[in-house]
């Protein structure tokens, strides 16, 4: 059986790259230094929310946490983490002939991102916020690979909404993918 989808718009933060894992840890350490306590799940699941909601629950009233975090975190993300199976799954399609596109809000800086973690050579292109392109839910940035690459069997994978959305607004099929299965045990190439 061939592969169900020739080609893969994939989101990079929560679908590829584990950064809230990442994010949670430099959270929860950040909290320590400042004398305080919190689960790593429960602040897992507030930063997907926002920064903003996890400052709320858990680092109320502590002048200067938000810089200490950020500091913190940027450091963390410098070792970036992909989810279990992203680098097989990405390997797998485009050994099948199948080819990858990455949608980022991110800028020109993702790119390390990529070597670091290995898989910058598995993808056909990378759209990032330096394109120019309006930012997701809008289909732009998908309708222009829709237009430049002929994609017309494709999937759109995200971690939010707005992925989904986007996706489907460019007329691909999509998914909502929230890390809990690995990848490539997911997605069958």
């Amino acid at each position: 059986m061939g592969m169900q989808y020739q080609d893969y718009i994939w989101d990079l933060g929560g679908t590829l790259l584990d950064n809230y894992e990442t994010s949670s840890r430099a959270f929860v350490e950040t909290l320590a230094e400042f004398g305080r306590k919190a689960d790593k799940s429960a602040v897992y699941v507030a930063l997907k929310q926002s920064t903003q909601e996890a400052i709320e629950t858990f680092a109320q009233g502590l002048p200067g946490f938000l810089e200490a975090y950020k500091a913190r975190e940027k450091d963390a993300l410098s070792h970036p983490q992909l989810f279990e199976g992203a680098k097989p799954l990405l390997e797998k399609i485009v050994a099948a002939g199948g080819r990858n596109f990455l949608v980022t809000h991110r800028n020109h800086n993702v790119t390390e991102v990529l070597e670091a973690t290995g898989i910058r050579s598995y993808f056909t292109e990378v759209v990032t916020s330096d394109a120019g392109f309006a930012r997701k839910p809008s289909p732009e940035s998908f309708l222009y690979l829709k237009e430049k690459y002929q994609l017309s069997d494709a999937l759109v994978i995200g971690d939010r909404l707005i992925d989904v959305t986007a996706g489907r607004a460019a007329g691909f099929a999509s998914m909502l993918y929230h890390g809990q299965v690995p990848l490539d045990r997911l997605i069958e190439v």
